[in-house]
């Protein structure tokens, strides 16, 4: 492999500092060319210092000098806002962008580095989640790559290799089930953000650790699964999995099934998306069978767990509804960390959003951002107008 410049947009998160572990067990395969975070500048200037990129991005401007001054002298060039990201990704000496932004911020630069003709390695479930048609219209035109980050997406992705001429008939997404699987809705109406944090299996940040609990991760990956692998909604099946060992499942028209397997750790499919079509060597611990004598399945429960059935409602309906769902969750999630949402009222409120907020069935980019941006209005107000309980059923 030639050496590749990498643009990880939030190195600061979960998804960008195991992305840079990566890198660092790869000095050979790759250069830092872009770091960016949203508000945490202290670990932005370590990881820049460390890896020495071309340009290193702080999305808060209020921290931008802070940033300049901490970075003098380094060669780093430092810049502050979205635009500057939006602006940055079109670099032509960048290979890869791998996007790792929290929610609907990844959309823009995503779009950006698409028309700039970058490959693009997907943390950012949300980009497709809100305009997977144009996004992967986008990047059909342009000959553009979207390597799949998702340990679930990665897994499917592998099992299609070497499938191109086979017919799908349906792809299988696991679900750990989160910290709650199996509880009631009585349980889950007193929850605390502290027992929804704790997830089972996974490390990864506040707002997708919530979502895994809520079973909303699932949903959102329903609907990118959909926009990725070019699928009808009937072809899209969930099945709980408590062990996250089978990653994700592929069924053929012959009835043949293909699963990728290991343990849960994010570093693999990072790094298959960023070698692809490449396996690269590395020391990540291996799979052992005799530590899992039992690998389980189960049918989710989506009348507890509505989020799952709102994202497949959602899905089905079409236009500018995935975008609405993604900017209800948003809040709602903000609201629940917060402790000013319950859990079950996160449902709730984007069910009320779904409702009220404008449909357009044939939706533009300018459509998506004014629907977000109505969505996020709505669904804020919501939660201060409505007592906390109100918003449980």
């Amino acid at each position: 492999m030639s050496k590749k410049n990498i643009a990880i947009l939030g190195s600061t998160g979960s998804i960008g500092t195991q992305t840079l572990e990566v890198i660092r067990g790869n000095a050979d395969l790759f250069n830092v060319f872009l770091l960016t975070a949203n508000s945490n500048a202290d670990l932005l200037i370590a990881q820049a210092l460390q890896f020495n990129p071309v340009h290193a991005i702080i999305c808060d401007t209020s921290q931008y000098q802070y940033v300049k001054d901490s970075l003098a002298g380094t060669g780093v060039n430092v810049m502050a806002g979205i635009d500057a990201i939006i602006e940055t990704v079109t670099h032509p000496d960048i290979d890869t962008v791998l996007t790792a932004m929290v929610g609907f911020a990844g959309l823009e630069p995503t779009i950006a580095a698409i028309k700039a003709g970058k490959d693009i390695a997907l943390a950012n479930k949300e980009t497709l989640v809100v305009a997977g048609e144009l996004v992967t219209g986008l990047a059909k035109k342009h000959q553009v790559k979207i390597l799949p980050v998702d340990s679930e997406h990665s897994a499917i992705f592998q099992c299609l290799v070497g499938e191109e001429n086979n017919t799908v008939e349906k792809i299988i997404l696991t679900a750990s089930g989160g910290p709650f699987r199996g509880k009631s809705s009585d349980f889950l109406s007193s929850v605390t953000r502290e027992a929804a944090l704790k997830h089972p299996n996974w490390v990864m940040g506040a707002k997708i650790t919530i979502d895994s609990a809520s079973l909303m991760n699932k949903g959102l990956e329903v609907i990118e699964a959909k926009w990725l692998f070019d699928v009808d909604v009937d072809q899209i099946e969930v099945v709980v999995h408590p062990q996250s060992i089978i990653h994700s499942m592929v069924q053929f028209h012959d009835g043949s099934l293909k699963a990728q397997m290991g343990l849960p750790d994010m570093k693999l499919p990072i790094q298959y998306a960023l070698t692809y079509p490449a396996r690269v060597k590395n020391n990540f611990k291996r799979f052992d069978f005799t530590n899992y004598p039992q690998l389980t399945f189960e049918k989710p429960d989506p009348k507890t767990f509505r989020n799952l059935a709102l994202a497949f409602d959602a899905l089905k309906k079409g236009g500018n509804m995935p975008c609405i769902i993604n900017a209800a969750n948003e809040i709602a999630v903000a609201g629940f960390l917060n402790q000013k949402i319950s859990f079950l009222g996160m449902s709730t409120l984007i069910e009320q959003c779904m409702q009220q907020i404008t449909y357009v069935e044939s939706p533009v980019l300018e459509d998506y951002l004014n629907t977000d941006k109505e969505t996020r209005i709505f669904a804020q107000n919501l939660i201060k107008k409505m007592p906390l309980k109100a918003l449980e059923f």
